[in-house]
C-alpha cells in the first residue's frame, strides 16, 4: 500500500500541498485529478523521491520515502512528466538498459521485454532507433521501460495523453494486465472517460488540498452532478472560488 500522511510542500511562499492524506491499496488502479498548477505532479514527485515534503511522509509497503528513499524507490516503477528516451538505442535495448538497472537477470529481462512489446503491440519498432519515434512510439516505449522490473507499484504523469486510439488501447490493455497480477498503479489525467473506464477510485486535487476521494459514483453523488466530469469541473471552482 501506499500512503500519503498529511503531506505539505511549500515553495517559498507558495503551498504547493497542504496537509494531504490518501491512499493507494493494494491490487487497485487509481486516478489522480486536478487542474494545471492543483499539485498533482508535486505528490507524484513527491511520492517517487524526487521531492521532498515540509511536513508529513509518505509510505510504501511499509518504507518510508523520507528516511529510506533508495529503499522506497526500489518498489516504484514511474512514468514521471518529463520522460525521454536515448535517441541512440534501439526500443528494445532502452528496455533492456533499464531492467539491468533493476538488477533483473538475463533470464527475466529477455522474457519481461518479450511480453511488454507483445502487449503493446511494439514488434515494428523493438529494433528501431528512437531517434525518429512517434509520441506513441515515445510512450509505448518509455511505459514497457518504467515496468520492465514488473514493480509492485506503478505511477504515471499523462499516460495516454495525445495518444491514438490503438496505442491507448494498448496502454489501457497493459494496465490492466498489471492490476490482474496484483500490482497498483496510480495516475494522473485529465480525461476523465479514461478514468472512468479504468479505475477502481478516484483522487481530486484541488489548491494542494484532497477535495474528493472514492469510487466515481461516490464522488457523483458528492458533488450533487450527473458524470464525472462535471463533478470534477464543480469541486475544483468551488476550491479555486474559496
Amino acid at each position: 500500500m501506499i500512503e500519503i500522511n498529511n503531506v505539505s510542500k511549500t515553495f517559498g511562499s507558495l503551498r504547493a500541498l497542504d496537509n494531504l492524506s490518501a491512499c493507494v491499496g493494494e491490487g487497485e488502479i487509481v486516478g489522480l485529478l486536478g487542474l494545471n498548477g492543483a499539485g498533482k505532479s508535486t505528490l507524484m514527485r513527491m511520492i517517487y523521491g524526487l521531492v521532498e515534503p515540509t511536513a508529513g511522509d509518505i509510505v510504501i509497503n511499509g518504507t518510508s520515502v523520507v528516511e529510506h528513499p533508495e529503499k522506497a524507490r526500489s518498489l516504484l516503477g514511474v512514468l514521471p512528466d518529463n520522460a525521454g528516451l536515448y535517441k541512440r538505442l534501439s526500443a528494445r535495448e532502452n528496455i533492456e538498459y533499464f531492467g539491468r538497472l533493476q538488477g533483473l537477470s538475463e533470464t527475466e529481462l529477455a522474457e519481461s521485454c518479450d511480453e511488454l512489446i507483445d502487449i503493446l503491440g511494439m514488434n515494428s519498432i523493438a529494433g528501431r532507433y528512437a531517434d525518429g519515434f512517434s509520441l506513441g512510439e515515445r510512450m509505448k516505449t518509455v511505459l514497457a521501460r518504467a515496468i520492465v522490473h514488473r514493480p509492485k507499484y506503478i505511477l504515471l504523469d499523462e499516460p495516454t495523453n495525445g495518444l491514438d486510439v490503438i496505442t491507448t488501447r494498448a496502454v489501457r490493455t497493459l494496465l490492466r494486465e498489471q492490476k490482474a497480477a496484483g500490482r497498483s498503479v496510480l495516475f494522473s489525467s485529465h480525461l476523465m472517460y479514461e478514468v472512468e473506464n479504468l479505475c477502481d477510485r478516484v483522487l481530486i486535487i484541488a489548491g494542494g488540498k484532497l477535495v474528493a476521494e472514492g469510487r466515481v459514483e461516490q464522488v457523483v453523488q458528492q458533488a450533487q452532478t450527473q458524470s464525472l466530469e462535471e463533478a470534477f469541473v464543480r469541486l475544483s471552482e468551488a476550491t479555486h472560488v474559496a
